[in-house]
């Protein structure tokens, strides 16, 4: 037997689920309600790992705040969520699209087509990450359900070599990525409704945990006030009325009014939200936000404290 199969058959994610050995001659109505009740045990798996889950968002934070990236590598499915998530931070936060990048093993072409022999070579993920122009400043995050894949490991060892810190992910409770990262998140979601199909419970538990590291890392740098995005970049008529909807709802002023102070800002939200609070001019609502590490509450709170 290969190194490789003798690896495959300790892995959770590879192993059969009790409780689904007769899904073929189950109804439909009872196929969807199983996979419902599996897919219920992910959320408590994720949960567990909470602990870590917040070490990377200190790395991601530390890393934004010095002008470094949030860089997911993986391969498959896992590669896939990754490149989902970086594409999703700048419509959502107003982000520079460099700011959270995704890699995938294969390439492009890998996010529409399986290619997954490009999982194999750990010398891959070294030289995308080269290609990528990784520096220390730059945090990087491994993504394989399995835990063992060569490209991640291999991207992650290139990661460490030159001084980034390092996350791994993966759905099985001992992997293999463990020794070649600063942080492991490891939520242990059990065997998959139909065996090896990574892209159901590993898949979704993936996906929580990067919204989970994006978000709150945005928010540690300023990107939302209370509970709504407000640096988001005013590119459509639909984003400016937004907008200046998210103005009046804060500030209590009326709709000529919004639209008075956000054209004064120049179309930026955050100034234009500190400019109504405070009473001071775009200048100095920008120097404000600049004080305050870019949060919005901060920076009026300076003001009303001076």
């Amino acid at each position: 037997m290969s190194e490789v199969f003798d690896e495959l058959l300790g892995l959770e994610t590879e192993a059969r689920n009790p409780r689904s050995t007769t899904i073929d001659r189950m109804s439909i109505e009872d196929i969807l309600r199983l996979i419902n009740s599996e897919d219920k045990t992910v959320p408590p798996a994720v949960e567990k790992e909470i602990p870590n889950i917040a070490k990377a968002v200190r790395f991601a934070i530390e890393s934004f705040k010095s002008g470094g990236r949030l860089i997911y590598v993986g391969a498959g499915t896992s590669g896939r969520l990754g490149v989902l998530d970086a594409s999703e931070c700048p419509p959502t936060f107003g982000s520079d699209p460099n700011m959270v990048v995704g890699i995938i093993a294969g390439g492009p072409e890998a996010l529409r087509r399986a290619m997954e022999g490009a999982e194999d070579i750990e010398e891959a993920g070294a030289r995308a990450l080269d290609e990528a122009r990784v520096t220390p400043k730059d945090t990087i995050v491994g993504l394989s359900a399995s835990g063992r894949t060569p490209f991640v490991i291999g991207a992650l060892d290139f990661a460490r070599a030159i001084g980034c810190k390092t996350v791994a992910i993966s759905t099985n409770p001992k992997p293999k990525m463990k020794d070649h990262a600063d942080v492991t998140i490891a939520p242990a979601v059990g065997p998959e409704v139909v065996t090896g199909s990574t892209r159901m419970k590993s898949g979704t538990a993936q996906k929580l945990v990067l919204n989970m590291i994006t978000t709150t890392a945005m928010i540690g740098i300023g990107k939302a006030y209370q509970n709504l995005m407000v640096d988001m970049r005013p590119w459509s008529s639909k984003l400016r009325e937004r907008s200046k909807r998210i103005i009046m709802e804060l500030t209590g002023v009326d709709y000529q009014k919004a639209n008075a102070v956000f054209e004064e800002s120049g179309r930026d939200l955050k100034s234009a939200l500190v400019m109504v609070e405070t009473g001071v001019n775009p200048e100095e609502a920008g120097k404000l936000l600049k004080s305050a590490d870019g949060h919005v509450f901060k920076a009026i709170d300076l003001k009303r404290k001076s």
